[in-house]
């Protein structure tokens, strides 16, 4: 029978948020494709260095090494436009790190969106905008990965992951209130709709599968153990009285978020700074250029036009 992915948390990234190939980008952009190409044969031994997603993938991995072979809980696919003749690079890299990766997209130049769907991937990382923004639009969740930070974690002994919660975790039908009639509008309106579950976002669906992860790593009085491979925060700028319809809306979905700040405005990198992530997901520009310094960071575009928003 074939392999399913179905009940497996799925990464899909470029080898570019891989390993560091700005030098190789740089190649490919002010001296051609063919250049590009003879530099990866000529270097095809020579092992790549750790990209911007490297120590997400690898903690990600080892979640597998906690559970029985048969029962896998995280698979991760190379996506790349890379051709395969010059993918040789990568693989060795792989190999060389010893990552459980054995699957690729080699598209050869043409768009990887339609092979996001192919391969059930929950998750997408890259540090090409237009990739990204064609997942988004593709419904799935998917993040531009900013360079690491100079203080970035390589190796992870607990997974902490946070995220901005409009347009991010929930949808931006809250957000485009503010956005069009204010924020007394705004706050009438979720004070109103307290007991109405917000609508999933982009990445709903990934927050749904860590909070999986991490209940299948309960002992069988349902405590959790002394250091749970994954930890989760929610970082937004609600404050009172649109914390409520948040607090409600996880509970609906039954979805425990260890760490919660209602920033109500304040500047989140401070607080990303103290909690640590190793990656942290938003969707505004502001928030991100101002995070990727202190912790990893990746930029959720909405879909379609790109609009202001609160900061």
């Amino acid at each position: 029978m074939p392999v399913s992915l179905d009940r497996l948390l799925v990464v899909g990234i470029s080898s570019r948020a891989l390993f560091d190939l700005e030098v190789e980008e740089a190649i490919f952009r002010t001296r051609g494709l063919e250049a590009y190409r003879q530099h990866q044969l000529d270097n095809e031994n020579e092992i790549l260095k750790l990209g911007s997603g490297f120590a997400l993938v690898r903690a990600l991995l080892k979640l597998n090494a906690l559970t029985p072979p048969d029962q896998r809980l995280v698979e991760v696919v190379i996506m790349s436009r890379n051709s395969t003749e010059t993918s040789m690079r990568i693989f060795n890299s792989i190999k060389h790190h010893d990552l459980d990766i054995t699957r690729a997209v080699l598209s050869g130049g043409a768009s990887l969106a339609p092979y996001l769907q192919a391969f059930n991937v929950s998750l997408f990382l890259s540090l090409h905008e237009d990739d990204v923004q064609a997942a988004v639009n593709s419904n799935v969740a998917a993040a531009l990965l900013y360079q690491k930070p100079a203080n970035t974690l390589e190796e992870l002994d607990q997974i902490r992951i946070a995220f901005d919660g409009d347009a991010v975790i929930f949808s931006d039908e809250s957000e485009l209130i503010y956005q069009t009639q204010g924020i007394e509008a705004f706050e009438n309106h979720e004070r109103e709709n307290a007991l109405k579950p917000l609508p999933e976002g982009p990445f709903a669906r990934l927050l749904k599968a860590l909070s999986f992860i991490q209940n299948s790593f309960r002992n069988a009085s349902g405590s959790v153990i002394a250091t749970p491979p994954i930890r989760t925060a929610l970082v937004t700028a609600r404050s009172s009285p649109a914390h409520e319809r948040v607090i409600r809306t996880l509970r609906a979905w039954d979805v425990t978020i260890d760490e919660t700040f209602f920033m109500g405005g304040v500047a989140k990198s401070d607080v990303l700074a103290a909690f640590k992530p190793h990656m942290f997901f938003d969707d505004q520009a502001g928030h991100c250029d101002r995070a990727s310094p202190l912790v990893q960071t990746g930029r959720v575009p909405l879909r379609g036009e790109v609009r202001d928003s609160k900061e």
